[in-house]
């Protein structure tokens, strides 16, 4: 398999491999994404759940077909080397389509940079992956231009979410999140951590909180291709903790969570 992306779609009970000419214009429904290092992911489980229930949610009933094409594509990734692949379910006209990206895993990093985004919330779906990543990346993008990496999305003020990633924050020796009540996309990642949190005793509470009211916290932006990157800089935000001895010691308990692909 060479070093770019291989595009497979599903039709009949089968993946096949696309030209770039085969891919015509569609409105992307679903998309989950994972990293994959040397065959082992870290729960690939809840990334299928997540991505049944969006398809559900989105109108598809395909789910005995959307279950062959999950095990079909897990199947084609390699199991060397580090793999960021994409499930994705999409609309062409009025037909329902599975398409399957095997995409190489970008370089990973330890560290970012938030700025807020002060503009309209431009999510039309905030709790399905898939449907504003478009809109997602064009956040992204205005962050960079402002010397940030991820733009943070705010819902009446109070931190929601990030573009690419899920916002947690420590105050002390306490884990916090944005209130469950807000509409955000439900991080496999996040939930990971808060399991783990919740395993090992460790405290957790659900805080409505603007950004200038987490001056002095130690922030992290959480993903399923970064795992845990610790916020080093919030521009024009507040000023957050940035020793990573924490981030390394949990970064080793996601790490030991990874399993083989089935």
């Amino acid at each position: 398999m060479s070093e770019i992306d291989a595009i497979f779609r599903w039709d009949q009970n089968a993946l096949h491999l696309l030209d770039d000419c085969d891919v015509a214009e569609r409105s992307l429904e679903v998309a989950d994404s994972f990293l994959v290092s040397d065959g082992r992911v870290l729960a690939v489980d809840l990334h299928r759940e997540r991505f049944q229930a969006s398809a559900t949610a989105r109108g598809y009933d395909g789910d005995d077909d959307l279950d062959a094409f999950w095990h079909a594509a897990l199947s084609i990734i390699p199991r060397q080397t580090q793999w960021f692949p994409r499930f994705e379910l999409a609309r062409q006209r009025d037909a329902w389509q599975l398409q399957f990206r095997l995409r190489p895993a970008p370089q990973l990093a330890g560290t970012v940079v938030l700025a807020t985004h002060r503009g309209p919330d431009p999510r039309t779906a905030p709790t399905v992956k898939g449907p504003d990543l478009e809109a997602m990346m064009r956040l992204r993008q205005e962050a960079q231009q402002a010397g940030a990496q991820e733009a943070v999305l705010l819902d009446g003020g109070v931190v929601a979410d990030g573009a690419t990633s899920a916002l947690l924050w420590w105050r002390e020796d306490t884990l916090c999140h944005p209130p469950l009540s807000l509409p955000r996309i439900d991080s496999v990642t996040a939930r990971s951590i808060l399991t783990i949190a919740s395993a090992t005793g460790v405290a957790i509470r659900e805080e409505a909180a603007r950004p200038d009211e987490l001056e002095g916290c130690e922030v992290w932006a959480v993903n399923a291709l970064h795992g845990i990157r610790l916020v080093t800089e919030w521009v024009d935000g507040p000023a957050v903790i940035t020793s990573d001895t924490r981030a390394l010691r949990w970064r080793m308990r996601l790490a030991a969570l990874a399993r083989a692909l089935p």
